[in-house]
């Protein structure tokens, strides 16, 4: 479904190889941050929701500071990608 179209990002080579990389995981994370924001703006009291959203959000992150740190190449490209900051340009 979905998934199928964020894994299409990633080259084909490292499919196979990386299923659990960092930038799998984060692309896996955004894709359901996607669906649990469309879907509290149609149930705004679900709580529930609302803390899971939370922890995925808090998840992503310290994945991305990991990436950050590790390989700031790597973290670039994917937040390019992802669109998930916006970029500074100097």
């Amino acid at each position: 479904m979905i998934k199928n179209s964020f894994i299409s990002v990633i080259p084909q080579e490292e499919k196979e190889e990386n299923c659990g990389s960092v930038e799998f995981q984060v692309l896996g994370f955004s894709n359901k941050i996607q669906r649990l924001t469309l879907h509290l703006k149609l149930h705004k009291k679900d709580f529930l929701s609302q803390r899971g959203l939370r922890i995925i959000l808090g998840k992503r992150q310290r994945l991305l500071n990991y990436l950050s740190k590790k390989n700031r190449v790597r973290y670039k490209k994917l937040i390019d990608q992802l669109n998930i900051r916006e970029s500074k340009t100097r």
